[in-house]
């Protein structure tokens, strides 16, 4: 029998077929800082979940609370609290996307931003324009794609499920997070 190099895929081949691909923009403390930047100081404050409360959420919001810890800060400004940021994963279309959001006290969206994207297409949910879009959002916004929030071709399933990732942290707020 005689060796046939097509046989054997060499590792740079592999590489291309199936390419790694994920980018750490923010950490937590710069995107907590960008969505409120006036705070003077970040509290850490995780919000632990019970399987209840997860499906209360999940029933409230019609999106799926996936872990029973939910990573929270409180943002103060001088003693005072101003409002909450909450990171958050949800799935792109293979990989997760980490994200930021801010809370005001009120239940409005301050912001959102991507902190880490493992996509190899779809960052284009990065733009200001898109994630702009999120704020002033409340619970009372339809939250439908295509309709008050804009899908990006190629980042459709990006764009669905962190739209959704923001209305069910709008729905942790509104049952467990001090309100004005």
């Amino acid at each position: 029998m005689r060796f046939n190099p097509n046989w054997l895929i060499a590792p740079a081949a592999m590489a291309a077929i199936s390419p790694a691909y994920a980018t750490e923009y923010l950490n937590a403390e710069q995107a907590a800082k960008s969505i409120f930047p006036e705070a003077d100081k970040f509290s850490y404050a995780p919000v632990a979940l019970s399987k209840e409360q997860m499906k209360e959420i999940q029933k409230r919001s019609g999106i799926m609370q996936r872990w029973s810890k939910q990573d929270v800060w409180r943002a103060e400004k001088n003693g005072k609290l101003i409002g909450y940021f909450i990171t958050d994963n949800v799935i792109g279309k293979h990989e997760f996307i980490t994200y930021g959001t801010g809370l005001s006290l009120d239940g409005h969206v301050r912001g959102i931003e991507i902190m880490t994207y493992k996509e190899t297409r779809g960052d284009e949910v990065r733009q200001s324009s898109w994630r702009n879009i999120f704020k002033g959002k409340t619970l009372n916004d339809p939250f439908k794609l295509n309709k008050d929030i804009p899908n990006i071709s190629g980042a459709t399933l990006s764009c669905k499920n962190i739209m959704n990732g923001v209305k069910r942290l709008l729905v942790l707020q509104d049952m467990f997070l001090q309100k004005v």
